[in-house]
């Protein structure tokens, strides 16, 4: 047994069985068109009929019944209506969405930063290696020649010993081309062979910047393995350990009447026929014809 509401005013309240009440929902709720409408349930106990409505029901107030009910419609719809998600909820599912965005905008900006530092990194380790590489290497040579510019004063005594001399010239390690230019600034055809090639890539910009670039050429050689016979005037800055190979090397390629002319360190089996200089700046000149008349 249930207490239920015999009257739409509220007025009265009576204690009604279960087909009572199914008799009312039908007869006060349940329209003429519905479906079943035809079938109604007639009460079984002395109860009078239930008074109808005070006011009249729309037919289109009930639809007919439907499974699976609709899904409710979000946002401020569903909220007039009574459903949907509360205000606060979909705050947080706004910014729970936004944030994950800002934060793959933040990572993928600290990842390209990161790139990027290793790009200049990686690239200024390269080019560092690259220029450093061709000046460092002759010091693991068996014969250590490093690179040492030839002084002013070197130069002088240089050309100072080409004083009426003629033919070819060639400087055994130019270096940065300061002997070729000269040499070329004096008159003769100058050549200069360098194993560093950004030594002789400078030599070749410094002898366009002389304006001597048609009598001044350089090349990148291993002076073992280029030929010397073709020169009448040999320069070299050498050191002690090279000097006695070079010494032979020399005495088999030239022709008689060639010149040598040795800086910084002399021969150590030829007898030089001029000398000029102190100290580093010290110039020692050996003519061919000389050493092989004297040589043992």
């Amino acid at each position: 047994m249930e207490l239920i509401c015999q009257s739409c005013t509220m007025e009265s309240f009576q204690v009604v069985g279960p087909n009572e009440e199914l008799v009312y929902l039908q007869r006060h709720f349940l329209p003429p068109s519905h479906p079943g409408s035809e079938k109604m349930v007639e009460p079984t106990s002395g109860f009078p009929p239930s008074p109808p409505p005070p006011f009249p029901l729309p037919a289109s107030s009930f639809p007919p019944p439907s499974w699976p009910p609709p899904p409710q419609a979000s946002g401020s719809l569903a909220m007039e209506g009574g459903g949907g998600t509360p205000p606060e909820i979909l705050e947080e599912r706004q910014s729970g969405c936004v944030l994950p965005s800002s934060l793959g905008a933040s990572s993928l900006k600290k990842s390209s930063w990161g790139f990027l530092f290793t790009g200049i990194v990686g690239g200024t380790l390269v080019a560092v290696y690259a220029v450093a590489t061709p000046f460092l290497t002759p010091a693991l040579r068996k014969i250590c020649l490093p690179f040492v510019p030839a002084t002013t004063k070197q130069i002088e005594n240089v050309v100072k010993m080409l004083h009426c001399r003629k033919g070819s010239l060639v400087d055994i390690g130019s270096g940065d081309g300061r002997i070729v230019i000269a040499a070329a600034k004096e008159g003769f055809t100058a050549v200069g062979y360098e194993l560093n090639p950004w030594l002789v890539w400078y030599s070749r910009y410094r002898a366009w910047r002389e304006g001597v670039q048609d009598s001044a050429k350089f090349y990148i050689s291993d002076l073992w393995k280029v030929t010397f016979s073709q020169y009448s005037n040999v320069i070299i800055f050498g050191v002690p350990q090279m000097m006695p190979r070079l010494e032979e090397k020399l005495a088999l390629e030239l022709q008689d009447d060639a010149r040598v002319i040795a800086c910084r360190f002399p021969f150590p089996r030829w007898t030089p026929d001029h000398v000029t200089g102190e100290g580093v700046d010290t110039v020692w000149a050996y003519d061919v014809s000389s050493v092989r008349g004297k040589k043992p």
